[in-house]
């Protein structure tokens, strides 16, 4: 039995690494993947959700306070869609005015910096509305917010409902 564990080790990184941001598995120590943003966020703000990102809102009902408006220690859950498959969540460190925040999330850069963690990153709510449903998240290899809009469910907070 071990001696088959040894023989399908190796391959067991490399689907760790295409694990992604959404997943609940433990953040992989460096060089094995990455971290993850779920056990990452969970880590960071103390709510104890599991699933992928995406679950994290509905999770929430009933169990933590959630909302549209961003408290510091809150996590922002990001919806999923086709680029973004498991969601995305974010913990926020600091609102800096009532359409922007900063987080620390895990695993949202690609290339080389995909899995690791990054700290004091800007979001932007572009929604119409002004009610954080559309977000631009900062991308840091090109060092500004990225092309995209991402859609947003709004904040867990570390409340209980």
């Amino acid at each position: 039995m071990a001696r088959r564990l040894a023989l399908l080790a190796p391959l067991a990184l490399p689907l760790l690494a295409l694990a992604g941001c959404g997943t609940a598995r433990m953040p992989q120590p460096a060089g094995a993947g990455g971290l993850s943003c779920v056990p990452y966020a969970r880590s960071r703000s103390g709510i104890a959700l599991r699933g992928d990102a995406w679950q994290w809102w509905e999770a929430a009902e009933g169990r933590y306070a959630r909302g549209r408006a961003p408290r510091t220690g809150s996590v922002l859950v990001l919806m999923r869609t086709s680029r973004l498959p498991q969601g995305h969540v974010a913990v926020v460190t600091r609102v800096v005015s009532a359409r922007e925040v900063r987080v620390d999330h895990a695993n949202w850069a690609s290339g080389a910096a995909k899995g690791r963690e990054a700290r004091d990153q800007p979001v932007q709510d572009v929604s119409p509305g002004n009610d954080w449903s559309l977000v631009r998240v900062w991308f840091p290899r090109v060092r500004d917010y990225g092309a995209s809009n991402w859609p947003a469910y709004g904040f867990v907070h570390a409340t209980t409902a």
